[in-house]
């Protein structure tokens, strides 16, 4: 397996070639991305003057559902370990019809931002956690003792206090100071620690260390405090009020204490529930909201998927096409630079990257609102899959669906064999299917799979055979009636 590309190597060359490690064919759309890509590298080359007045160069793409559209834009993100959420456009309406604000989009790709940044943060401080961690479980299983509070020096200064009070009220003479401090038994003096006991205590708690580290204590039953998770949700969730709820929850969980509960479990387990504690206890949360701020405005990937969905045919705007008119007006802003206000802080949205996408059958990117139409200026079309495309598919990908289900198969101890004749007939079918009806692309093939394996799937928990061969001859007979079927769409997964 090739190693994963690093940012000084972002070439569009080198993107590229990532791509075509998951996504077969569609170069006009990985050539795009690329570039956009790169252009991303470019800008933060450049003096800040320059920088801020480059706009990244949206990307629209125009093909039928399954050709690789959400991949390319997934994979494209991985690739950068950059921010991305991919959200329908569908879920979306103008202000005053049922549905959610666009704004969310932003805020949801904040929040993916943070999560990226807290885990980073989390892996490093992971060896700290630890080291508090195991202090924490020795205070529980070998408690310290509790030094005495040294009495006689307190009811000295007590008394010497209350003496003083009755001669100014010519009350009784004032008692000697030290009549109650020697009244204090002998036994409650033994009991302050001495430099010995101290010493043997430890001695003790290194020993105990040493098993943890060991792990000779890890069967071991332990009670432990641990915080209670409940006081964690906010206290508000309802679309719209998210970053009220959020900041009232901040605001009231400075003034009331966190909740800890006692909870029994082995010591391994209550190890790592204190790791995880500590090293959140480690982290900076302002350092942590400013690097994840930076890394979704500088970063940020939001693919729009269904755009098609909210276009108006024709220009038509009368009934529920106001409302999709209306998403697309509300997405202007978000689109062309705006302010966010999140949790974090303010997030602008000037240089984060929008891929769009759409299948477009019943309408054309020129019913786009204009304005909208000149905030993604490149625009690339992906091609139907060939039947080659489709053979492809499923054997040359990293994730190639041969790949996962001969995977599967082999923990049961078979052996699951395709030759390539079987998946060249598998290919041809599927592609077949498509163009005789609704045209799903590479999703095809997983209803294909699963149709021709589900026999295989069941029974080979039973079988005492070391490998099950599939040839094009067993495809055309488990997939027969599945292509021959004319109610073909209960078939459909």
């Amino acid at each position: 397996m090739a190693t994963k590309i690093t940012n000084s190597d972002l070439t569009p060359s080198k993107i590229i070639e990532y791509l075509n490690r998951y996504i077969i064919g569609q170069d006009k759309a990985k050539r795009a991305v690329a570039i956009a890509l790169r252009n991303r590298i470019r800008r933060r080359a450049l003096p800040p003057e320059i920088a801020h007045e480059i706009m990244p160069k949206n990307i629209l793409m125009v093909g039928p559902t399954g050709v690789g559209k959400t991949e390319i834009a997934r994979r494209l993100a991985t690739l950068t370990d950059a921010p991305f959420v991919k959200v329908e456009a569908t879920k979306f309406t103008e202000v005053g019809y049922v549905g959610r604000d666009v704004e969310t989009i932003i805020r949801d790709l904040t929040e993916f931002a943070v999560s990226m940044v807290r885990k980073k943060m989390l892996a490093k401080v992971q060896a700290p956690a630890m080291e508090r961690a195991e202090q924490r479980l020795l205070d529980a299983l070998l408690p310290k003792p509790v030094k005495k509070f040294p009495v006689h020096d307190f009811m000295r200064a007590f008394n010497a206090s209350l003496s003083a009070e009755k001669n100014n009220s010519e009350q009784d003479p004032d008692p000697d100071p030290d009549s109650d401090a020697n009244a204090i038994s002998d036994s409650e003096q033994e009991t302050q620690i001495t430099p010995e006991e101290d010493a043997r205590h430890e001695r003790t708690r290194e020993r105990l260390l040493k098993m943890l580290r060991e792990g000779k204590l890890d069967s071991r039953d332990i009670e432990i405090d641990v915080n209670d998770s409940v006081t964690a949700m906010p206290f508000f969730a309802s679309p719209g009020m998210d970053v009220m709820g959020i900041n009232i929850t901040e605001m009231l969980g400075g003034i009331m204490p966190k909740r800890t509960k006692k909870r029994h479990m082995k010591v391994s387990e209550a190890l790592r529930i204190l790791q995880q504690e500590e090293a959140e206890k480690l982290i900076d949360a302002d350092a942590m909201a400013k690097e994840a701020l930076e890394l979704a405005q500088e970063d940020g990937i939001v693919f729009l998927d269904e755009i098609d969905k909210v276009v108006v045919k024709n220009g038509s705007s009368h009934g529920p096409d106001v409302s999709r008119e209306g998403v697309q007006r509300d997405l202007l802003p978000i689109v062309e630079g705006s302010v966010v206000q999140t949790r974090y802080g303010p997030v602008k949205t000037d240089h984060i990257l929008f891929i769009a996408a759409g299948a477009f059958s019943g309408v054309k990117p020129s019913d786009l609102i204009p304005e909208l139409q000149g905030r993604f200026p490149i625009r690339v079309e992906l091609e139907p899959l060939s039947w080659e495309n489709l053979q492809q598919i499923l054997t040359e990908p990293e994730n190639s669906l041969i790949k996962q289900y001969e995977a599967l198969i082999s923990t049961e101890g078979t052996d699951l064999i395709f030759t390539k004749e079987s998946t060249e007939e598998i290919a041809r079918l599927a592609h077949k299917m498509n163009s005789e009806m609704e045209d799903i692309g590479a999703r095809r093939l997983h209803t294909m799979m699963e149709q021709l394996l589900e026999e295989i799937s069941f029974s080979v928990c039973d079988m005492d055979t070391e490998s099950v061969t599939i040839t094009p001859e067993m495809v055309r007979e488990k997939l027969s009636g599945l292509i021959e079927n004319s109610d073909i769409r209960r078939y459909l997964l």
